[in-house]
Order: C-alpha cells, then sequence, then structure tokens
C-alpha cells in the first residue's frame, strides 16, 4: 500500500509516519502543505491520503476535494484536533476521521476499514468539479457526457461540471451502467432519453427528461443505436 502524509507540523509528519512503520507501512511519501500533495498526485499511484484538516491556506478539506477529484478511488483518513468537520470529511468520501493524539490501534482500525471498502464492489461515484464546487456524482444522477478535450464535461441536473479524464476511459468505466456512446464526443445515459428523432443523414436527435438540452448523433452512432436497440 502506497500512502501519502499531509501535515504542515513536522512533529506530526515524523510520529504519523513511526506509527506507519511499526505497523508494516515502508511506502510513504510527506507533504507538508496541499500545492506539495496535489503535485504528488499527479507523479504517483497512491492508495492511501492522510491529510490533516488545520493547514495555513488549502485546508485539507479542500485538499481532499483535489485529490479525489484527479484520483476518485484515492482512500482518504482525515486527521485533526477537532471534531466539527466530520460531516464534511465523510462527504467527501473519508473512510476514516480521526481525533488527535489518536493511537496506534486507532489508526490501525481506520486503515483496516480502508482494506475492507477495497474489496467492496460499490456503485462508481464521480468526483466532478464546477468553479469551486465539487459533485460526487452517481450514473443514474448523469444525462450525458461531452468530451472537452482531456477532459469531459458532465451534465447533471445541477448543471455543467468537468471531470479530469477523457471520454473514451470513462465510456470504459461506465460499461455496466446504460450509457450508449452516440458520437466521438458523447456518451449518453439512456434512461434520460425521453424522445428520438430522426434528422439529416439518418441521424438521431434526443430529446431528455426534465432538461431542455437536446444532443445529437453522428451518423455512425446513430447506426450503433439502432443495432444495440433494434430500432
Amino acid at each position: 500500500m502506497k500512502i501519502l502524509i499531509v501535515d504542515d507540523e513536522a512533529l506530526a509528519l515524523t510520529r504519523l509516519k513511526r506509527m506507519l512503520n511499526t505497523l508494516g507501512y515502508e511506502d510513504i511519501v510527506e507533504a507538508d502543505n496541499a500545492q506539495k500533495a496535489l503535485e504528488l498526485i499527479k507523479e504517483n499511484t497512491f492508495d492511501l491520503a492522510l491529510l490533516d484538516i488545520n493547514m495555513p491556506g488549502t485546508s485539507g478539506l479542500e485538499l481532499g476535494y483535489e485529490l479525489r477529484y484527479h484520483k476518485e478511488d484515492l482512500a482518504i483518513i482525515f486527521q485533526t484536533a477537532y471534531n466539527e468537520h466530520a460531516l464534511k470529511a465523510f462527504d467527501i468520501g473519508a473512510v476514516g476521521y480521526l481525533i488527535k493524539p489518536f493511537s496506534i490501534e486507532q489508526l490501525e482500525t481506520s486503515i483496516d476499514r480502508v482494506k475492507t471498502e477495497s474489496k467492496k464492489t460499490d456503485e462508481l461515484r464521480i468526483m466532478s468539479k464546477a468553479g469551486d464546487n465539487y459533485y460526487l456524482l452517481k450514473p443514474e444522477e448523469i444525462y450525458y457526457i461531452k468530451a472537452d478535450l482531456s477532459e469531459v464535461m458532465i451534465r447533471s441536473q445541477k448543471g455543467f461540471s468537468y471531470y479530469a479524464q477523457k471520454i473514451s476511459d470513462l465510456e470504459q468505466k461506465l460499461l455496466k451502467y446504460d450509457f450508449a456512446r452516440i458520437h466521438r464526443s458523447y456518451l449518453l445515459n439512456i434512461n434520460k432519453i425521453k424522445e428520438i428523432e430522426t434528422i439529416e443523414q439518418s441521424k438521431l436527435r434526443f430529446y431528455l427528461q426534465d432538461i431542455a438540452d437536446e444532443v445529437e448523433s453522428s451518423k455512425d452512432g446513430a447506426k450503433a443505436f439502432r443495432n444495440r436497440f433494434s430500432i
């Protein structure tokens, strides 16, 4: 297990690393601020991040959102001297919340929970971003996905948000969900379709439930859709 630990206090970092070593974890990378942690997450693949909440500048909670945005399956355990942030922490999807000074037994229990959670086949959650806001979306909450360079735009009831992944990679993640690739640039949730209209060159125009957006297929996308659903 590769672990990222983030704390602005050198003594706290040293103590946490020593405890992890005692528990048998050796592959540990340290960061003393949020910016360094973000650089590290882009260059490495971590299984777990232990984040201090009360840091100057970008807080651990804000950092947690950013880390999950770049790596949505990253397990996060928060550590803090206060318990007032617990609800917000679990909203991010944290697996644990440790109150300082915590014991090595409490740390071990939280990490064991990470191992247990990783074995579960829970539904996919997608951490997307809209300005300073983050959304933790279930596939069924998504109407469609549009390619935008190396990212995608996700349309949900909350509006548009960005997800830092190519549409082809996201298509693979959504294979077991009801999405259809109707265009090189579009993935469509078929459960959100209200009406389908045939337009020029045998392409299809899709009208969606509850929103005014219309999405058009390509010729090849229309053919694949018709073949899949026998229409």
